[in-house]
């Protein structure tokens, strides 16, 4: 990379002369068919037309190259053919500093207007690249999306040839989570990285500040080690600071002898931000459904909890208060006619209030889940449904009860509503585990219309399923139908950004 450096400025110093040249050519062939009728001395201010523009395109120094050529071409070929040179030594004296002068204002100028324009176009590259990470960031990307988005406009930004992002580890040492390179470079993320040696993350670890490194040469230590073999030779970083705490670290490297500009490590601060925001929401996003799949598995357990207590308490004793009152009517005489009849009706209404508890202990918890399994369980939801349901699971093995209970409630609520609203003819629920996912969908021919805003039914399923980890989607435009579809992970939902 540095030689390609070299190489490009000797390059453009050689297009410069030979620019310079050129037009120093060019305005001697002009002044050659002017001479005539114009003084020599007054077609000298002609070289003007080269001086100027190797200023403004090249800088001063071949600019004062490009003046003296133009004067010495000057006299050489002009001046001594009209008056001896001391007649003339005086205004090409007094013409070579003009040209000096000029050479050296325009260059000065025209290098600072350079200067502005690519400070400005820097400032506008920075900004545009700190608006896509911000996008990201507002629109909820998933971490691992915004540190590789990051770490690659970071890079691109700094004209560096490598640049990472790590993450401290409770034990001394960093984890890669994003990399990216200009260059040929195998870089693992996730490798770990002991501190034990010179690194950007070894010294922002200590002083929780920026640092910067200007050279790895006779460095010790892992990533001083893969420095020396990618051919870095200086690096730059900062701290990521989220929640209050030192959380990572972004560096970037080049492969230049010469090193980072100053500001650059305010250039990767303004990054970090974003990287925090983005870490502090997982962060939150995680906990939040972290602590709604407590809940919600709590929910469940007392649910479970009542419905045993209704079937093994209040169930048994009203069946045995049935028996016992059949058996009092069976004994009793012809002649007891009347009090037979109403205690016929008194059982009765015991036998209908034991089924009524019945309905209300399989609805606080479906029993049938933990005895027969999902597949029984939603046969059971397409017997008692009104409309004709066909039901299709494919599922192989045991899954997790919470993706059991999950899709049980969501076809019994589907179902319950298409009973209830859609005046369908017909109902399709299909189940299927495949790839670690869990997938539920439950369609009918309906009037559609159904919302998630209507009612607490959908809107409890949507946060059930959510707590979880999982998705669910509702479709039901006027007139077509109504979709419900579910997807769960069948693994436990993790935080995405570890400590």
């Amino acid at each position: 990379m540095a030689r390609r450096r070299g190489v490009s400025t000797i390059a453009r110093w050689w297009s410069g002369l030979a620019a310079g040249v050129a037009m120093v050519g060019a305005v001697t062939g002009l002044i050659a068919l002017l001479e005539p009728h114009i003084p020599p001395i007054y077609l000298l201010v002609l070289y003007l037309l080269a001086v100027l523009p190797v200023a403004v395109l090249w800088g001063t120094r071949l600019a004062i190259a490009t003046a003296v050529l133009s004067v010495v071409v000057y006299t050489s070929l002009f001046v001594s053919r009209t008056s001896s040179f001391a007649v003339a030594d005086s205004r090409i004296i007094v013409a070579l500093g003009v040209f000096l002068v000029t050479a050296i204002v325009v260059g000065e100028l025209a290098a600072r207007l350079q200067r502005a324009a690519q400070a400005s176009a820097r400032l506008s590259e920075e900004q545009s690249a700190l608006r896509r990470v911000a996008t990201l960031v507002a629109q909820s990307a998933p971490p691992p999306a915004v540190f590789d988005a990051v770490t690659r406009e970071l890079g691109l930004l700094c004209r560096a040839d490598l640049a990472r992002m790590e993450r401290y580890e409770t034990d001394a040492t960093v984890t890669g989570v994003a990399a990216w390179s200009r260059v040929r470079a195998h870089l693992v993320v996730g490798t770990r990285f002991e501190l034990d040696g010179l690194s950007i993350a070894r010294d922002v670890r200590q002083t929780g500040r920026p640092a910067r490194i200007e050279h790895f040469a006779g460095a010790t230590g892992a990533i001083a080690q893969e420095a020396h073999a990618l051919g870095l030779r200086s690096s730059v970083g900062c701290p990521i600071v989220a929640s209050g705490r030192l959380w990572g670290v972004i560096a970037a490297s080049t492969t230049s002898d010469r090193p980072f500009p100053a500001g650059t490590e305010a250039q990767i601060a303004s990054f970090t931000e974003l990287v925090a925001t983005a870490i502090e929401n997982a962060e939150a996003g995680a906990e939040l459904r972290a602590s709604r799949a407590r809940i919600v598995t709590t929910a469940d357990r007392t649910r479970r909890r009542i419905e045993r207590d209704l079937h093994d308490g209040a169930q048994q004793r009203l069946v045995s208060a049935a028996l016992q009152l059949r058996a009092v009517q069976e004994a009793l005489s012809p002649r007891h006619a009347e009090l037979a009849a109403d205690l016929d009706r008194v059982a009765v209404g015991l036998n209908d209030a034991l089924d009524e508890l019945r309905e209300i202990a399989r609805g606080i918890h479906p029993a049938i889940l933990a005895e027969g399994g999902l597949a029984a369980a939603l046969k059971t939801l397409a017997r008692r449904s009104p409309i004709p349901v066909e039901i299709v699971v494919r599922v192989e093995g045991q899954i997790p009860e919470r993706a059991d209970v999950s899709a049980y409630y969501v076809v019994s609520e589907a179902l319950t509503n298409a009973a209830k609203h859609s005046q369908a003819t017909a109902v399709t629920v299909s189940v299927e585990a495949a790839d670690g996912t869990l997938r539920a969908m439950v369609r009918d021919n309906g009037v559609g219309g159904a919302d998630f805003t209507r009612g607490t039914g959908l809107t409890g399923l949507k946060d059930r399923v959510q707590a979880f980890g999982g998705r669910i989607y509702l479709d039901s435009p006027n007139n077509v139908g109504t979709t419900l579809r579910m997807e769960l992970p069948l693994s436990e939902v993790t935080p995405v950004i570890p400590n």
